[in-house]
Protein backbone atom coordinates (compact mmCIF):
# COMPACT_ATOMS: atom_id res chain seq x y z
CA UNK A 1 0.00 0.00 0.00
CA UNK A 2 1.86 3.68 -0.86
CA UNK A 3 0.23 6.42 -0.74
CA UNK A 4 0.67 9.27 2.22
CA UNK A 5 0.22 8.11 5.81
CA UNK A 6 -2.13 9.85 8.17
CA UNK A 7 -1.87 10.57 11.68
CA UNK A 8 -4.91 9.70 14.49
CA UNK A 9 -7.02 13.58 14.40
CA UNK A 10 -7.35 14.92 17.62
CA UNK A 11 -10.45 17.26 18.91
CA UNK A 12 -10.36 20.52 19.63
CA UNK A 13 -10.54 20.79 23.08
CA UNK A 14 -13.40 23.43 24.36
CA UNK A 15 -11.01 26.02 25.97
CA UNK A 16 -8.76 26.69 22.68
CA UNK A 17 -12.33 27.49 20.84
CA UNK A 18 -13.18 30.03 23.58
CA UNK A 19 -9.19 31.24 23.58
CA UNK A 20 -9.99 32.00 19.24
CA UNK A 21 -13.50 33.25 19.57
CA UNK A 22 -11.75 35.91 22.98
CA UNK A 23 -8.85 36.52 20.56
CA UNK A 24 -11.07 37.28 17.57
CA UNK A 25 -13.10 39.43 19.61
CA UNK A 26 -9.71 41.37 21.20
CA UNK A 27 -7.87 41.79 17.34
CA UNK A 28 -11.35 43.09 15.91
CA UNK A 29 -11.67 45.78 18.46
CA UNK A 30 -14.90 44.13 19.77
CA UNK A 31 -12.82 43.91 22.99
CA UNK A 32 -10.48 47.19 23.44
CA UNK A 33 -8.01 47.72 26.23
CA UNK A 34 -9.57 47.89 29.99
CA UNK A 35 -12.83 46.51 28.50
CA UNK A 36 -13.82 43.46 31.05
CA UNK A 37 -15.11 40.10 29.99
CA UNK A 38 -18.37 38.81 31.64
CA UNK A 39 -17.71 36.72 34.98
CA UNK A 40 -16.89 33.32 34.82
CA UNK A 41 -20.01 32.37 35.68
CA UNK A 42 -21.07 34.15 32.39
CA UNK A 43 -18.59 32.83 30.80
CA UNK A 44 -19.67 29.36 31.70
CA UNK A 45 -23.23 30.09 30.09
CA UNK A 46 -22.52 31.49 27.04
CA UNK A 47 -19.85 28.99 26.33
CA UNK A 48 -21.56 26.04 27.62
CA UNK A 49 -19.02 24.82 29.36
CA UNK A 50 -18.06 23.95 32.81
CA UNK A 51 -15.65 26.11 35.39
CA UNK A 52 -12.65 24.37 34.88
CA UNK A 53 -12.57 24.99 31.07
CA UNK A 54 -13.48 28.97 31.39
CA UNK A 55 -10.28 28.78 33.92
CA UNK A 56 -8.29 27.24 31.30
CA UNK A 57 -9.22 29.79 28.77
CA UNK A 58 -8.47 32.46 31.09
CA UNK A 59 -5.37 31.09 31.70
CA UNK A 60 -3.81 30.86 28.38
CA UNK A 61 -5.31 34.54 27.04
CA UNK A 62 -3.23 35.60 30.57
CA UNK A 63 0.19 33.60 29.50
CA UNK A 64 -0.56 35.32 26.05
CA UNK A 65 -0.65 38.86 27.40
CA UNK A 66 -4.08 39.76 26.58
CA UNK A 67 -5.73 39.63 29.94
CA UNK A 68 -5.45 40.38 33.37
CA UNK A 69 -7.77 38.64 35.74
CA UNK A 70 -7.07 38.02 39.40
CA UNK A 71 -8.28 35.51 41.77
CA UNK A 72 -11.42 36.75 43.48
CA UNK A 73 -12.25 39.59 41.74
CA UNK A 74 -15.89 39.72 40.84
CA UNK A 75 -15.68 41.77 37.65
CA UNK A 76 -14.36 39.68 34.71
CA UNK A 77 -10.76 39.56 33.46
CA UNK A 78 -9.41 43.17 32.29
CA UNK A 79 -8.35 43.18 28.24
CA UNK A 80 -4.76 45.13 28.61
CA UNK A 81 -3.23 47.26 26.00
CA UNK A 82 -0.95 45.86 23.35
CA UNK A 83 2.57 45.31 24.62
CA UNK A 84 5.70 44.46 23.14
CA UNK A 85 6.05 41.90 25.81
CA UNK A 86 3.76 39.41 23.49
CA UNK A 87 6.06 39.77 20.43
CA UNK A 88 9.26 39.47 22.70
CA UNK A 89 8.00 36.14 23.91
CA UNK A 90 7.59 34.53 20.65
CA UNK A 91 11.17 36.16 18.94
CA UNK A 92 12.29 34.74 22.07
CA UNK A 93 10.94 31.44 21.96
CA UNK A 94 11.81 31.22 17.70
CA UNK A 95 15.11 32.40 19.00
CA UNK A 96 15.30 29.30 21.68
CA UNK A 97 14.35 26.54 19.68
CA UNK A 98 16.30 27.60 16.82
CA UNK A 99 14.04 28.60 14.51
CA UNK A 100 16.12 32.03 14.18
CA UNK A 101 19.31 31.80 14.37
CA UNK A 102 22.23 34.58 15.66
CA UNK A 103 22.97 35.81 11.88
CA UNK A 104 19.36 36.42 11.18
CA UNK A 105 18.80 38.15 14.19
CA UNK A 106 22.24 40.33 13.39
CA UNK A 107 20.97 40.87 9.98
CA UNK A 108 17.57 42.27 11.23
CA UNK A 109 19.42 44.23 13.72
CA UNK A 110 21.21 45.82 10.65
CA UNK A 111 17.84 46.60 8.76
CA UNK A 112 16.24 47.87 12.26
CA UNK A 113 19.02 49.97 12.89
CA UNK A 114 20.12 51.57 9.35
CA UNK A 115 16.67 52.35 8.47
CA UNK A 116 16.53 54.01 12.49
CA UNK A 117 19.11 56.10 11.65
CA UNK A 118 18.11 57.14 7.91
CA UNK A 119 14.82 58.36 9.80
CA UNK A 120 16.31 59.95 12.34
CA UNK A 121 18.80 61.90 10.12
CA UNK A 122 15.58 63.60 8.89
CA UNK A 123 13.13 63.81 11.82
CA UNK A 124 14.88 64.17 14.73
CA UNK A 125 14.36 67.02 17.10
CA UNK A 126 17.51 69.29 19.29
CA UNK A 127 16.30 67.50 22.22
CA UNK A 128 16.32 64.31 20.76
CA UNK A 129 20.13 65.23 19.58
CA UNK A 130 20.90 66.19 22.70
CA UNK A 131 19.90 62.83 24.42
CA UNK A 132 22.20 60.75 22.26
CA UNK A 133 24.69 62.92 22.64
CA UNK A 134 24.38 62.47 26.58
CA UNK A 135 24.15 58.90 26.21
CA UNK A 136 27.91 58.67 24.45
CA UNK A 137 29.10 60.79 27.25
CA UNK A 138 27.69 58.05 29.67
CA UNK A 139 29.38 55.05 27.66
CA UNK A 140 32.77 57.21 27.87
CA UNK A 141 32.28 57.81 32.25
CA UNK A 142 31.70 53.52 31.72
CA UNK A 143 34.52 52.81 30.32
CA UNK A 144 36.22 52.21 33.57
CA UNK A 145 33.34 50.94 35.33
CA UNK A 146 32.10 47.81 33.71
CA UNK A 147 30.17 46.30 30.70
CA UNK A 148 26.71 46.55 32.56
CA UNK A 149 26.88 50.70 33.03
CA UNK A 150 28.41 50.84 29.19
CA UNK A 151 25.95 48.37 27.98
CA UNK A 152 23.21 50.54 29.44
CA UNK A 153 23.94 53.42 27.76
CA UNK A 154 25.05 52.26 24.72
CA UNK A 155 21.01 50.61 24.71
CA UNK A 156 19.65 54.28 25.82
CA UNK A 157 21.84 55.95 22.22
CA UNK A 158 19.91 53.33 20.21
CA UNK A 159 16.62 53.87 22.70
CA UNK A 160 16.99 57.79 21.34
CA UNK A 161 17.58 56.75 17.66
CA UNK A 162 14.88 54.48 17.26
CA UNK A 163 12.45 57.42 19.01
CA UNK A 164 13.73 59.68 16.87
CA UNK A 165 12.43 57.31 13.71
CA UNK A 166 9.03 57.85 14.77
CA UNK A 167 8.33 54.11 13.87
CA UNK A 168 6.54 52.84 16.74
CA UNK A 169 7.15 49.39 15.04
CA UNK A 170 10.80 49.93 14.86
CA UNK A 171 10.99 51.07 17.99
CA UNK A 172 9.43 47.73 19.45
CA UNK A 173 11.54 45.54 17.08
CA UNK A 174 14.67 47.18 18.08
CA UNK A 175 14.35 46.44 21.85
CA UNK A 176 13.22 43.06 21.35
CA UNK A 177 15.98 41.88 18.93
CA UNK A 178 18.65 43.34 21.05
CA UNK A 179 17.87 41.85 23.89
CA UNK A 180 17.43 38.42 22.35
CA UNK A 181 20.84 39.23 20.32
CA UNK A 182 22.52 40.18 23.99
CA UNK A 183 20.81 37.60 25.76
CA UNK A 184 22.73 34.93 23.27
CA UNK A 185 26.32 36.91 23.15
CA UNK A 186 26.33 38.76 26.31
CA UNK A 187 28.57 36.16 28.11
CA UNK A 188 31.06 36.08 25.39
CA UNK A 189 31.20 39.86 25.20
CA UNK A 190 31.54 40.42 28.78
CA UNK A 191 34.77 37.80 29.28
CA UNK A 192 36.50 39.06 26.27
CA UNK A 193 40.12 40.10 27.12
CA UNK A 194 40.10 43.64 24.95
CA UNK A 195 36.61 44.50 26.43
CA UNK A 196 38.20 48.24 27.01
CA UNK A 197 39.20 48.62 23.15
CA UNK A 198 35.78 47.39 21.99
CA UNK A 199 34.19 50.11 23.98
CA UNK A 200 36.30 52.62 22.60
CA UNK A 201 36.07 51.40 19.31
CA UNK A 202 31.82 51.43 19.87
CA UNK A 203 31.93 54.82 21.25
CA UNK A 204 34.16 56.37 17.88
CA UNK A 205 31.23 54.37 15.52
CA UNK A 206 28.53 55.87 17.85
CA UNK A 207 30.10 59.33 17.70
CA UNK A 208 30.59 59.12 13.62
CA UNK A 209 26.84 58.03 13.87
CA UNK A 210 25.83 60.97 15.70
CA UNK A 211 27.86 63.01 13.47
CA UNK A 212 25.95 61.67 10.52
CA UNK A 213 22.57 62.04 11.66
CA UNK A 214 23.33 65.63 13.25
CA UNK A 215 24.25 66.57 9.88
CA UNK A 216 21.29 65.67 8.71
CA UNK A 217 23.01 62.36 5.66
CA UNK A 218 20.72 59.84 6.18
CA UNK A 219 22.28 57.60 3.78
CA UNK A 220 25.47 57.85 5.59
CA UNK A 221 24.27 57.25 8.94
CA UNK A 222 22.33 54.39 7.32
CA UNK A 223 25.74 53.06 6.19
CA UNK A 224 27.94 53.54 9.32
CA UNK A 225 25.50 51.40 11.03
CA UNK A 226 25.22 48.75 8.94
CA UNK A 227 29.09 48.56 8.98
CA UNK A 228 28.88 48.80 12.54
CA UNK A 229 26.59 46.42 13.49
CA UNK A 230 28.39 43.61 11.22
CA UNK A 231 32.02 44.64 12.41
CA UNK A 232 30.92 43.91 16.02
CA UNK A 233 28.82 40.87 15.73
CA UNK A 234 30.26 38.92 13.33
CA UNK A 235 33.18 37.21 15.04
CA UNK A 236 29.75 35.71 16.58
CA UNK A 237 28.13 34.32 13.88
CA UNK A 238 28.85 31.09 12.64
CA UNK A 239 31.06 31.21 8.79
CA UNK A 240 28.24 29.99 6.94
CA UNK A 241 25.90 32.63 7.64
CA UNK A 242 28.34 35.55 7.18
CA UNK A 243 27.85 36.08 3.18
CA UNK A 244 24.33 36.95 4.13
CA UNK A 245 25.85 39.77 6.58
CA UNK A 246 28.09 40.97 3.90
CA UNK A 247 25.43 41.39 1.33
CA UNK A 248 23.57 44.12 3.59
CA UNK A 249 27.08 46.13 3.08
CA UNK A 250 27.17 46.51 -0.33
Amino acid sequence: MGGPRFEPVRTVRAYERIVEQIEEAVESGGLPPGARLPSERELMAQFGVSRSTVREALRVLQSRGLVRSRPGDPNGAEVLPFSPAALHKSMTTLARVDELSLGELVQFRMVLDASANLLAARLRTDAELAEMDAAIGRMREAVGAGYDAFSAADVAFHDAVARASRNKLIQICTDVVRSIVLGLIAGKIAGSDDREALMLQSIRHHEEVLAAVRAGDGPLAARLSRRTMYDYYVGYVPAGERAALRALLE
